[in-house]
């Protein structure tokens, strides 16, 4: 004779596929994630300067291969490489000189957007870029606005450095995880 269930043990049965399935359901509606690409316009000298040195090591030169040396940044963040493209925000924050060697820049950014779509808002980004390389990559650790609890990963790669007048272009390549 086959075994008899009770109505208490078939109800947990029932609610336990019912529940089976929601979690099934709502991890097949999980968006995608989103990226931002964008361009940093940096000057490092000069009246027009977006990067200055604030303070350092007595004694050493404040620069960003020397340890200790702490910078401000105002830079702006535009939709393409060229210099005069449509501005979306402003990059401000700390760069640190990190490293004993000079290796690495620990980055405190926030990506204030002034632009219609993301006004109000701002990403937060922090980590550490190993300057010597062509790509960097740090974390974006929140935001506000439409990028309320934001987290993610960001990445700089140079795109042109002219020496002589301390200016860089940076892609800043955002990507954001869904909620």
């Amino acid at each position: 004779m086959a075994p008899a269930f009770s109505a208490p043990t078939k109800f947990l049965d029932l609610l336990l596929v019912i529940v089976a399935i929601l979690i099934c359901q709502a991890s097949s509606r999980r968006a995608q994630q989103t990226t931002l690409v964008f361009f940093l316009q940096d000057v490092a000298s000069g009246p027009n300067a977006t990067v200055a040195p604030i303070t350092g090591i007595r004694g050493k030169d404040w620069s960003y291969d020397t340890f200790g040396s702490l910078f401000v940044v105002d830079d702006p963040v535009t939709l393409s490489p060229n210099r005069n493209s449509a501005q979306v925000g402003r990059a401000q924050g700390l760069l640190a000189a990190s490293a004993l060697d000079g290796s690495n820049v620990h980055v405190l950014l926030s990506i204030v957007f002034d632009n219609s779509q993301y006004s109000g808002s701002a990403l937060e980004i922090q980590g550490t870029s190993r300057q010597r390389e062509n790509y960097r990559e740090v974390s974006v650790v929140s935001g506000t606005g439409r990028f309320r609890f934001a987290r993610g990963f960001a990445s700089f790669e140079t795109m042109y450095y002219d020496p002589a007048t301390s200016y860089s272009i940076i892609r800043f390549t955002i990507t954001l995880l869904p909620e």
